[in-house]
């Protein structure tokens, strides 16, 4: 079963017992300038994405390929092919999706990576 914190509070545990909070999950977006599939998926996916109980588990972050990689993700191999889909949890991929498949199989595919971040915190 998949559960939402509310990061206000995962910040207040974090401050009251002093533990350093933990990254959440994340969907980076590898996109690129001109890159027709990205523009597909913005257009079919993005506007329902933030509000969808998939967005609110894993919030997006769009990374351009051709742009320094920030130091978080140091760990997880850049492709050139876009747009490339990569669900990371504390820094460590968890799975990852190559192109655009379409909205129906994004989201089911996307399921299918949510479920193996269920996996990987219950292990």
């Amino acid at each position: 079963m998949r559960r939402f914190i509310p990061p206000i509070v995962a910040l207040a545990i974090s401050l009251l017992t002093g533990i350093a909070p933990v990254r959440a999950a994340e969907l980076i977006m590898f996109e690129q300038a001109g890159c027709v599939w990205c523009a597909k998926w913005n257009e079919e996916i993005a506007p329902a994405y933030a509000k969808s109980a998939e967005g609110k588990i894993a919030p997006l972050r769009r990374v351009d390929i051709h742009a320094p990689l920030p130091e978080d993700l140091a760990g997880i191999s850049v492709e050139r092919f876009t747009p490339t889909f990569v669900l990371v949890e504390n820094g460590e991929e968890i799975g990852r999706m190559r192109g655009y498949p379409g909205d129906q199989f994004f989201w089911f595919l996307l399921g299918e990576m949510l479920d193996k971040l269920d996996e990987a915190k219950a292990g």
